[in-house]
């Protein structure tokens, strides 16, 4: 089926799964989900997956956006965790570089704080041999002066130098959709607004799914050998259904992060700071912006729609006020924000920020296997674990062979540029190109570093859709976005495409409100969607651009 990924074949997709029996399902698109996909798929599995929202709209579109080692892991002596997970950084890194871009980092140390001179850099040498990080990007340690040099908006009083090392930032959401998309080219079947109902069972075991359609109300039966719940804060409401919500479970809490212009707080190096209360925030700057986040409060509401509350936007201002006291910010200074849940393994007794980031896989007595826990990080290490477990499984089953894990050194969509080494090369040839087929260089540049690899083919739509950006006076590169989130990335509402495709809701706010009638006329029509689908869709985009204004 050609544009397998597209959501005008999201029914056709859906009646061809009826007809197949998978090696394994998996319950949920999120980054985890999409990992399971990649490394079962790449290993020659039948696999497919639904998720009963957009792919990465749960967790995987809400997170610090950071492909972070977890420092503050060491000082709960998490040493195999930072390990793994600083080690995988790199990985990541590798394989998709135009999703993930190496960010140095500042922590500063004040009299009185969090970590002091001598832990830091201990803290940080440790880190660095852990995560095998290589020689260009170990730490370094700062004096006050050198620190301020750095970030000169720092609180000056009792500052008494920092530690300087790499994180690497990056785009939760798309790391998630290019994951998908390699997914399905080696094969598996993936559906967004697809909500797993029901599980079927035979003999106590369960051997199949439910499916319904969110956009149609339409139910499908899928059927296969293992089916896997990846579903991130919905993990028990699954296991409930599946009678095996027993022992350990979820405890959900909340983080959100606060977006400034930067010329409103015009930080200049990303920065890992103290809070009054001793917790530790990011600020980071993104083209054009700064970012501050994260909280971190048991949620017991609704896990769909966590949203900014009051408290929780004054607290990430006041540890502003507390690290940058120059900085005159206010609420009014907000420009976005969003909310997002960690979907923790509950441990009696434990605050929430010293709960381990540890994943764990539970297998029920019908056999339904569940991933729990984990950090974005981790996705690929999680995913391995999950797919040799199923693996031994089905071998031993069906006396199949499907081999060991290939995806450390696979590119994911996108990434096809050559490693971290080949994409500065490759990034300033596609920026001429586009400038050559008339594209401003500030917009080739946005467009380079969102599609990668996938760039020529956004460029290919632009000459297609010349006449028409000229009838709706939009221009060309916003409709080969749209035209390409549609065909190529089963995006299939307006959030989709401003959320999750293009991240605009949270760092372009300004952009999308200008945007979001024509992108509405644009994919009604393609999508061949009825006045009240419109009506509805137009107001889940003016409810998620309100609520990243307006706290609760």
């Amino acid at each position: 089926m050609k544009h397998r990924f597209s959501s005008q074949n999201r029914n056709k997709m859906l009646e061809e799964m009826t007809k197949e029996q998978y090696d394994v399902f998996v319950i949920g698109g999120g980054i985890t989900g999409a990992g399971i996909a990649f490394d079962a798929a790449s290993r020659g599995m039948k696999i497919a997956l639904a998720e009963m929202q957009d792919f990465a709209a749960g967790t995987s579109s809400r997170s610090t956006k950071l492909v972070h080692g977890g420092l503050r892991y060491l000082k709960q002596f998490e040493v195999k965790m930072v390990a793994e997970v600083g080690k995988e950084r790199a990985v990541v890194y590798e394989n998709g570089p135009h999703v993930t871009t190496p960010e140095w980092m500042l922590l500063p140390i004040h009299k009185g704080g969090t970590f002091g001179k001598f832990s830091t850099s201990v803290g940080l040498r440790v880190y660095d041999f852990l995560a095998g990080v290589k020689s260009s990007e170990r730490r370094k340690m700062l004096n006050s002066k050198e620190t301020l040099v750095k970030e000169p908006l720092l609180k000056k009083s009792g500052l008494k130098g920092g530690g300087y090392y790499v994180e690497y930032r990056t785009d939760d959401a798309r790391l998630t959709i290019e994951v998908m998309k390699e997914a399905v080219k080696f094969g598996a079947d993936a559906v967004n607004y697809a909500k797993v109902t029901d599980f079927i069972y035979e003999n106590g075991k369960v051997i199949g799914v439910k499916v319904l359609d969110i956009m149609t109300n339409k139910t499908y039966d899928v059927y296969a050998k293992k089916i896997v719940n990846a579903t991130g804060p919905w993990v028990d409401e699954l296991r409930e259904k599946d009678n095996s919500r027993k022992g350990k479970h979820l405890q959900l809490t909340k983080g959100i992060h606060l977006v400034f212009d930067q010329s409103k707080f015009p930080l200049k190096q990303a920065v890992y700071f103290d809070t009054p209360d001793g917790r530790m925030v990011f600020a980071i700057p993104r083209n054009g912006k700064t970012y501050v986040g994260t909280t971190d409060t048991v949620y017991k509401e609704d896990a769909r729609h966590p949203r900014m509350a009051k408290k929780d936007r004054e607290y990430v201002l006041e540890a502003v006020h507390f690290m940058f006291p120059d900085l005159k910010i206010t609420e009014k200074d907000v420009e976005s924000s969003w909310a997002g849940l960690r979907p923790l393994i509950h441990e009696e007794g434990k605050d929430p920020s010293e709960i381990s980031r540890k994943d764990e896989i539970w297998t029920s007595n019908s056999g339904l296997i569940t991933i729990a826990g984990g950090k974005l990080t981790g996705y690929r290490k999680m995913a391995e674990h999950i797919v040799d477990l199923l693996v031994n499984i089905i071998n031993k089953e069906t006396g199949k062979d499907f081999g060991s894990c290939k995806t450390k050194n696979m590119p994911i969509s996108g990434g096809h540029v050559g490693g971290s080494e080949g994409f500065p090369q490759f990034f300033n040839k596609k920026v001429e190109e586009g400038k050559d087929i008339g594209l401003p260089e500030d917009q080739a540049k946005i467009l380079v570093q969102r599609y990668g690899s996938n760039i020529d083919i956004v460029y290919g739509r632009l000459e297609n859709l010349k006449q028409q950006a000229e009838v709706l006076n939009a221009p060309v590169h916003l409709l080969a976005q749209i035209d390409y989130a549609i065909q190529e990335e089963m995006a299939a509402t307006p959030v989709d495409f401003f959320v999750r495709r293009t991240g605009a809701v949270y760092f372009d706010i300004e952009w999308a409100k200008k945007w979001k009638d024509l992108v509405i006329h644009y994919m009604a029509k393609e999508l061949s969607w009825s006045q009240e689908q419109r009506e509805q869709l137009s107001e889940e985009l003016n409810k998620h651009l309100f609520d990243a204004v307006v706290p609760v």
